[in-house]
């Protein structure tokens, strides 16, 4: 399917500013942005990993640049922003895919490594929303497309520190979906179930039970992969989606609708 079948879900002439984007689930949301028109900015810390995506993205013909920036530091999320506008005199879709999960029984876990977690998870995209919001405003609207996870719906065992983030990011989705509307900014998220990526991988060898209960608990009858999430993304982004505002999308296989 090339760009100019896109229609209602073209995203031509947009800007779209992807955090964490140079790898797993953020890099697949990026390559469906890119191929429905957009053109995207690869915003992520590790700028060795951000230029091999970008090189890959360009090599396939598409419209893609790398910034660097760290969520956990105010000042770079303002000066990254501040570039995108210098450079492109817009944004039109961000997408918060910058996060991290520490594996630990809660009883184990540390006052730092909580707050680790909720920085990045929480703050980090609460601060990439508020920086861009002006921006938007004077441009006449936009789409912010939070990524989530079916972690903030069902409890985990050993991920108690990001199951409570991703709530909280749940939650702040609808908050700003409530808040910006008036300013016609749609602000929508993405529930992503178990999904195949370099940081999952080894929980098929290191916790082999865990990973087929997984199996065994999905009704598609495997994990997704990172492209999958991408065209729910591409809709949240688009003028197909106008009227969907503070919305939960779960993308995880019938995960969630198993009882």
């Amino acid at each position: 399917m090339g760009k100019d079948d896109y229609g209602v879900f073209s995203l031509e002439d947009r800007v779209a500013v992807v955090t964490g984007g140079n790898g797993g689930i953020g890099l697949g949301i990026v390559k469906g942005l890119a191929e429905a028109g957009a053109t995207i900015v690869i915003a992520s810390r590790n700028q060795e990993k951000t230029d091999k995506a970008v090189n890959e993205l360009l090599s396939m013909g598409k419209k893609v640049t790398g910034l660097q920036v760290d969520v956990t530091d105010e000042r770079s999320i303002a000066s990254m922003v501040d570039s995108v506008i210098s450079h492109y005199g817009r944004i039109d879709i961000l997408v918060n895919n910058s996060g991290t999960g520490i594996r630990k029984l809660p009883q184990d876990s540390t006052l730092e490594e909580w707050r680790q977690v909720f920085t990045v998870n929480v703050e980090g995209t609460f601060l990439c929303c508020q920086k861009v919001y002006p921006h938007m405003v004077k441009q006449g609207g936009g789409k912010i497309i939070n990524v989530g996870s079916m972690a903030s719906v069902f409890g985990n065992d050993w991920l108690a520190s990001y199951s409570a983030s991703k709530g909280a990011v749940a939650q702040l989705t609808k908050s700003l979906a409530v808040a910006w509307a008036q300013s016609n900014i749609q602000v929508n998220a993405i529930l992503p179930g178990w999904v195949y990526t370099t940081l999952t991988a080894p929980l098929k060898d290191q916790y082999r039970e865990r990973y087929d209960h997984i199996i065994s608990r999905t009704p598609i009858g495997r994990w997704g992969e990172p492209e999958e999430m991408a065209g729910c993304v591409v809709f949240l982004a688009s003028n197909a989606s106008n009227y969907i505002t503070g919305t939960l999308i779960p993308i995880d296989g019938g995960f969630s609708a198993k009882g």
